[in-house]
């Protein structure tokens, strides 16, 4: 029995990924999903895949759903997507020659009930990079899509001396974690 596996995301970096190891899959990208409920801002990559799984899952019964979100934080406040160039600049100034987390939910959905939901965390220390360096990569047009204004797999890989956990994870899916949950779905 093969299964209909959705992944609840419109990211090309989770597509290349999941198609890189060898999962088949289609993609319906979520529409509106509910905001996270949590107090705890370090709960909402959970709460947010979960939400995006679970939307795409009430429209595709019987269908396994991937939901994921991803947030950078520094001292636990977390920094979405920039809304620009001065944004971005302005975030990778905080997290310049400073650790940050990179937290990853991932969430499963089927016939519209959240069958799990979990979260994985990378820990990313940035290099001391000159305004310079930093204002040369905003200026390339990279960060403007990628929470906390990087990509770790482009030219944001400069910006960063080490990582502690998952790269893929800060890419934006944990694979482990993935093939894991995935694996109570094999048919």
């Amino acid at each position: 029995m093969k299964v209909d596996l959705i992944l609840a995301s419109g990211s090309p970096r989770r597509r290349e990924i999941l198609t890189k190891i060898g999962v088949e899959f289609r993609v319906v990208v979520s529409g509106d999903e509910e905001h996270p409920k949590s107090k705890n801002p370090l709960d909402f990559p959970r709460e947010n895949a979960a939400a995006k799984a679970l939307a795409v899952s009430k429209k595709e019964p019987g269908a396994v759903v991937l939901g994921y979100d991803t947030l950078v934080f520094l001292d636990g406040v977390p920094l979405g997507k920039p809304k620009d160039e001065a944004d971005a600049l302005e975030m990778l100034n905080k997290l310049n020659g400073k650790a940050h987390k990179v937290i990853t939910g991932v969430a499963i959905a089927k016939n519209g009930q959240v069958v799990d939901a979990q979260q994985e965390e990378t820990r990313v220390y940035f290099r001391n990079n000159t305004l310079q360096e930093l204002k040369d990569y905003v200026n390339s047009k990279d960060p403007l899509d990628k929470a906390g204004a990087y990509g770790i797999q482009t030219q944001g890989a400069r910006l960063i001396s080490r990582i502690e956990g998952c790269y893929y994870n800060v890419v934006g899916l944990p694979v482990a974690r993935t093939l894991d949950m995935l694996g109570k779905f094999k048919g």
